[in-house]
Order: structure tokens, then C-alpha cells, then sequence
């Protein structure tokens, strides 16, 4: 049931397809364009197409390498820890904290990558960033406001900027 005035909380994209485009940014810029036209983009939304998961390796896992991250993600956890501690120290003990909480903070970083690789035993001996990425981004546009909206993205392409995708032929 919809609140009259308010929008929809269904998640699910309505609308027509105004332009399909092969990066985001293609997309994004189509959708910059409308605003820049005054055009109400608020109609507008973009949706990725046929999305993929890509894991990119980044480099070899090692027992030097997981050791040297658990000790700088725990530096870093135990130095947070020691400003923290330091600011309510009595007079002359933030440095003593600050320190204190760098070492110990390593110290727990290092042991806690140590664990952790061990436990792999060998079956990820490398480091990836992983990203969702989609095939073709498609701008759809509310029905009241799509044949405006592709008005606007044919002067666009027109410009040379950004061309939408042309719809495949079927054979």
C-alpha cells in the first residue's frame, strides 16, 4: 500500500529504456546531461545489466606478506586504541598510551595474520580485489517523461559525447 505523495519502496526499476550504455559512466553522464537540461531526473533511473563478479589478483600470499598486513592493520587498530587511552592518561602518560597501544596493537596484528594464513594451509596462497561489475547500464526513464528524456539524449549523441548502444537485430 502506497502513501499517496510518497514513493514507492518497491526496489525493482519501472520505466522505459531511454539509452543502453556500455560503462557506467557512459550511463552516468547521459543521466548529468538531463540535469543539465533542467530535465527532471528524479524519473530517471540506472539499472546494470547481467552482472558479473571479477576477482582481480593482486599479488602472491606469503607468510612475510600476512604477517607484515597483520602487523599494520594492528599498528594502526592499536594506535587508534592509544589516542584514545592517552587523551583520559594522567599528566605525562599519553606517550607511554600512544606507544604502548602501537606495540601491543602489532603485536595482536601479527599474531592474528599468522593465524589466519596458517588455517589457509596453503589452498589461497594469494591477495585479490574482488568488484561487481555489469555487461551494459540501461537509463529508463518514468513513461510520462521517456519520449522528452530521448529528445535530449539524441541532441547528446548528436554532440558526439555519449552514444547509446544501438538494439541488437534479431536475425
Amino acid at each position: 500500500m502506497t502513501t499517496q505523495g510518497m514513493p514507492s519502496m518497491d526496489p525493482r526499476p519501472t520505466g522505459l529504456t531511454i539509452g543502453t550504455y556500455d560503462t557506467y559512466r557512459e550511463a552516468q553522464r547521459a543521466v548529468d546531461y538531463l540535469s543539465d537540461e533542467k530535465f527532471p531526473v528524479e524519473h530517471t533511473t540506472i539499472v546494470g545489466n547481467n552482472l558479473r563478479q571479477v576477482e582481480k589478483i593482486t599479488g602472491r600470499l606469503t607468510w612475510g606478506r600476512a604477517l607484515t598486513a597483520g602487523l599494520a592493520s594492528g599498528a594502526w587498530f592499536g594506535l587508534f586504541v592509544g589516542v584514545l587511552l592517552g587523551i583520559f592518561a594522567p599528566d605525562g602518560g599519553w606517550l607511554a598510551a600512544l606507544l604502548t597501544g602501537l606495540v601491543l596493537g602489532g603485536l595482536f596484528g601479527m599474531a592474528f595474520g599468522a593465524i589466519g594464513y596458517g588455517q589457509l594451509r596453503g589452498s589461497r596462497d594469494f591477495t585479490s580485489r574482488t568488484s561487481v561489475v555489469a555487461t551494459t547500464y540501461d537509463v529508463l526513464c518514468d513513461f510520462k517523461y521517456a519520449e522528452e528524456a530521448r529528445n535530449h539524449l539524441a541532441k547528446l549523441a548528436l554532440k558526439g559525447e555519449v552514444a547509446p548502444r544501438l538494439p541488437e537485430q534479431s536475425n
